[in-house]
């Protein structure tokens, strides 16, 4: 439906007001009309259309005033226009009033009009360009026939030395920042100003203001500069009304992704404000209005292509720093290293000059579990027929009723709120550092069914390989050979399998890790089949968490068909590690190439491995995140 407002004459009195295309305008000629009008007829411009809506019928009034209708309380006048005035008030429609026998007017009303075409524009049908009014434009709707424009959230640094994300400033400093915002037009059509008395206003609502900003592109021929008008403190904008055909343009960014309270949908209007008489205030006479959906905060599985890998320099991960290298000159990717100076001596940030998003706890503690080794996502997977094209988030907790750790709320919600990877919440409180990283990963078989599998760590894997190298002779087949300052004593297979202490403890390993396949295989729609368990075992400490016993093998970099395994250093026989032996026997025949990465002094001590150490950029996804449907 066209927006409407009613325009009331007076008889005897010139009316100016202004018609914007696509409207209606509502004039009410019954109350203007002299006490003794009886009937009225009328005159208009070409550039007008009129109809005269009688008692509720309607009937199109000709140009040369000839038709005559009867006055009552229920008469108006129903106008529109459709083309665009040259000139303030070229438009006009006279209304001659009369007594009930005489044939000459005994009053008329003048309305002197102007036309104006106002659209506010984004990129509604999602297809790269900023077409003219789409219908939908302030409207937003999820799925592949859904429609509705999409904001990003502006959370890199194009200019590395900033102290901060480019979301956080009011300011553009390179052109390649716009490659994170949004396109808006705001296209006008009509004479060279507007009638007095008029202004138009760009505005958003004070809800907003904390989510959204907009620039303005001024002087786009010579010189261009992008001044910051819209967000934070910012809550209108004068527009300045150029005349003639023209289109104003606005990049637009996001300032905060989807959470708890707030959807992700914002909306940008346009009004044109009219001032009836000085000391009122303007009221607005038409608002165009365009919505968008803040794109969600999103994570790449394994089974993506990687492109990068990202690690910090430290003193001690000299040789670590040295076999990564050497497992990226097998691929295609490249190596991204965060020296010492920017990573400050956290060994297990992510990376730096990347988009990031920060949550804070008011109340609750924060705990290892807020690490983000404790956040993994995996493959897409169909579930009792429900798609999740991105895949599902997946985060440790507590086991239920336990009243351990969680991941703090203001994290789980943030993660909820993103809608496009719902997700589950698995166990890992039984663990010291508590990541679901020390226990799953997911690596691409393409071509399969399913195009993944999932790898799990597993003491009963490990027990079950140990026996069977026992009967073969191999029992004082040593763990930790060469390495100094592993432990005093001679550790071996038979001592392993002995030690009564360190079995009980792996079999309670076990339920944790069996409790956390079941999840996984309800809430991902997996079956056995798509499950390799990787031998490994786990000691507890005195409070009854566990750690890894040797360098953890699920732990790994997943770069395609190359893997950076940590190398376990597991029992030598015949001068091969047999853990490494049973890896590649499992994983050899998918296609995988091991390289076994020697972490123990640099990470594994640490209670970390490659994955903890390490993190990979990877091409995004190519199905549209906004054909979901949630």
């Amino acid at each position: 439906m066209p927006q409407e407002r009613t325009v009331r004459l007076q008889y005897g009195n010139r009316i100016e007001a202004v018609c914007v295309l696509g409207t209606r305008l509502w004039v009410d000629v019954y109350s203007a009309a002299p006490a003794d009008a009886k009937t009225f007829s009328l005159k208009h411009t070409d550039g007008v259309q009129v109809e005269a809506v009688i008692d509720g019928q309607a009937e199109e009034a000709t140009a040369n005033g000839k038709q005559r209708w009867a006055l009552s309380p229920s008469t108006i006048l129903r106008l529109s226009m459709s083309q665009p005035s040259t000139e303030v008030s070229s438009d006009k429609v006279t209304v001659n009033y009369y007594s009930e026998e005489n044939k000459t007017p005994i009053d008329q009303a003048g309305l002197f009009l102007t036309a104006i075409e106002i659209s506010l524009d984004v990129d509604a049908d999602r297809d790269g360009v900023v077409e003219k009014n789409n219908p939908k434009k302030a409207s937003w709707t999820w799925g592949p026939d859904g429609h509705g424009a999409i904001l990003l959230v502006n959370c890199d640094r194009e200019v590395p030395w900033l102290p901060k994300e480019d979301c956080s400033d009011n300011k553009i400093y390179t052109r390649e920042d716009l490659k994170d915002m949004s396109r808006m037009i705001l296209r006008t059509n009509g004479p060279s100003q507007l009638p007095a008395g008029y202004e138009m206003v760009l505005y958003i609502s004070i809800s907003d203001s904390d989510k959204v900003g907009v620039f303005y592109v001024d002087n786009p021929f010579f010189g261009r500069r992008y001044i910051h008008i819209l967000g934070r403190q910012k809550l209108f904008h004068v527009v300045k009304y150029t005349g003639g055909k023209a289109e104003l343009e606005f990049f637009v960014e996001g300032l905060q992704f989807p959470d708890e309270s707030f959807s992700g949908l914002v909306s940008i209007h346009v009004s044109l404000l009219e001032l009836l008489m000085e000391g009122l205030p303007q009221t607005p006479i038409y608002t165009d209005t365009v919505t968008f959906h803040v794109a969600p905060w999103i994570m790449t599985p394994n089974t993506l292509p990687p492109v990068s890998v990202l690690v910090c320099s430290m003193k001690d991960n000299y040789l670590f720093l040295k076999e990564i290298k050497n497992l990226i000159e097998k691929t295609d990717c490249k190596l991204k290293i965060c020296f010492q100076y920017m990573n400050r001596g956290d060994r297990w940030i992510q990376g730096p000059d990347f988009g990031y998003v920060t949550r804070e706890p008011l109340f609750e503690a924060v705990t290892s579990l807020d690490s983000f080794g404790n956040l993994e996502v995996s493959p897409p997977v169909t579930v009792n027929g429900k798609e999740y094209p991105l895949g599902r988030i997946l985060i440790g907790s507590s086991f239920p009723l336990s009243g351990g750790r969680r991941m703090t709320k203001v994290v789980r919600d943030f993660l909820q709120a993103q809608v496009v990877q719902a997700p589950v919440e698995l166990y890992s409180d039984w663990l010291i550092v508590g990541h679901v990283d020390e226990f799953m990963t997911f690596v691409p078989i393409p071509g399969k069914k399913k195009e993944f599998r999932l790898l799990m760590a597993s003491t009963s894997a490990c027990y079950k390989l140990f026996r069977e190298k026992q009967k073969e002779g191999h029992g004082e087949a040593i763990l930790f050979k060469g390495l100094g300052g592993m432990s005093n004593k001679r550790i071996t297979i038979n001592k392993i399998l002995s030690n009564e202490n360190l079995v009980q403890q792996n079999l309670y390993a076990q339920r944790c890790l069996d409790w956390n396949r079941d999840i996984l295989k309800k809430e991902l729609g997996l079956t056995e089949k798509d499950i390799i368990d990787l031998p490994a075992l786990f000691k507890l400490n005195e409070e009854g968490q566990a750690m890894a016993y040797f360098p953890n093998m699920v732990n790994m970099i997943v770069l395609d068909k190359d893997l950076g395994v940590p190398k376990p250093f597991g029992p030598l026989i015949d001068e091969q590690c047999c853990l490494e032996a049973h890896v590649c026997s499992l994983l050899q025949p998918l296609g995988f190439s091991c390289t076994f990465i020697d972490d123990i002094s640099s990470y594994h001590k640490l209670m970390g491995e490659v994955h903890c150490g390490t993190n990979v950029c990877r091409k995004p996804f190519a199905f549209k995140w906004w054909h979901v449907v949630p």
